[in-house]
């Protein structure tokens, strides 16, 4: 499945984005907001994630001007029902309202395609800016969820929880 628009195209992942998916992603602030990547994110991590097959899952890539810039997934996907939603997008990117239409267009292909009923997603307290993407896409904040992640150093996170009803 390959979504175009205008600014950008979801597409699959390729071995052959390891390179610019390292590059991309090796941020200190991204690191920060997800809850699996580490810092720094290397080459071997991306040809390692790369090369990872879940059945409950969908990962496109965040393609703009033909770079690897971000990804946009659905995971623990439960058919016809739920699955949760995550993101990230390159620094460089930030500010220009990309992520917005990305989490759009993954809303739009949730409910039609994949006949999803609910999308959910939790985001860090600190992270405001994800937060606002959500909003801005009708995303309904549902409350705090206390110390329900755990980060690979082992810190425990609050985790604000969204969702979308259809």
């Amino acid at each position: 499945m390959i979504i175009k628009t205008k600014n950008f195209i979801l597409r699959p992942f390729r071995m052959s984005d390891a390179e610019e998916l390292a590059k991309n992603i090796n941020n200190k602030i991204i690191a920060r907001n997800l809850l699996t990547v580490p810092y720094p994110y290397k080459l071997k991590d991306a040809k390692e994630w790369l090369g990872v097959k879940k059945k409950d899952n969908i990962n496109f890539c965040i393609e703009i001007n033909g770079e690897v810039s971000g990804s946009v997934s659905f995971n623990r996907i439960i058919k016809n029902h739920k699955a949760e939603l995550g993101y990230w997008l390159a620094r460089k990117h930030w500010g220009k309202g990309i992520m917005s239409k990305v989490v759009k267009e993954m809303v739009k292909f949730g409910f039609s395609e994949l006949k999803i009923k609910r999308i959910y997603a939790g985001v860090f307290s600190f992270n405001k800016a994800s937060m606002g993407v959500l909003k801005k896409n009708g995303f309904e904040f549902e409350g705090i969820l206390k110390k329900n992640a755990r980060k690979m150093d082992g810190n425990l996170l609050d985790e604000h929880l969204f969702a979308k009803i259809k």
